[in-house]
């Protein structure tokens, strides 16, 4: 069984090989949906002299774990959800909830409350349903600032939503009269 510390190590090697660089690994990824098999996932890993131990399990457990709900295993293939930067994955159109969430810093802010939100060296932008993964991304960028997303008047304008399960919602870019920023204080005004 893994420690927290591994488990964090070995998620973020999971990512680099699910969500950026696979072909270093020797792991194909389905073209369609970039997901793997568990099994070559493994093997790819164990090939990394600090996993040669690993088990499935180990996997499955660091899945479950992982806060940011990065990956997901449906009939033992695994993929990431989201922020892939190699080939395009594509994802089910949906209506999203009135309001979506962006987590940014406040150094990004004023440029996004003018041009949008771009999803810069991404596919995807990424938007959540409620406070939490808005909060972990933006956090990681600095002085935290939350965006809300006005998703009708989005809508209107173009804008396909895509979910990613979990909260997680993408679109390809936010135009910024749907923006504004999130003020907790005040409810949200």
């Amino acid at each position: 069984m893994l420690n927290e510390r591994q488990e964090t190590s070995l998620s973020k090697l999971m990512s680099k090989m699910l969500r950026h660089s696979p072909e270093p690994f020797g792991l194909r990824l389905d073209a369609s949906d970039g997901s793997s098999t568990l099994e070559e996932l493994l093997e790819a890993l164990r090939k990394e002299a600090r996993w040669s131990g690993l088990t499935i399990e180990d996997i499955e457990r660091t899945v479950r774990h992982c806060e940011k709900q990065r990956y997901e295993i449906t009939d033992s293939r695994i993929r990431a959800r989201y922020g892939h930067s190699h080939g395009k994955i594509s994802y089910p159109a949906a209506n999203p909830p009135v309001t979506l969430y962006h987590g940014t810093n406040v150094k990004a802010a004023p440029r996004i409350l003018t041009e949008g939100i771009r999803p810069m060296n991404r596919q995807y932008v990424h938007l959540s349903e409620g406070l939490h993964f808005a909060e972990l991304a933006g956090r990681r960028r600095g002085e935290l600032v939350i965006l809300a997303v006005d998703t009708a008047k989005a809508v209107q304008m173009g804008v396909v939503f895509y979910v990613a399960g979990n909260e997680v919602w993408l679109a390809d870019e936010i135009p910024a009269v749907c923006c504004r920023v999130f003020d907790h204080n005040n409810g949200g005004t």
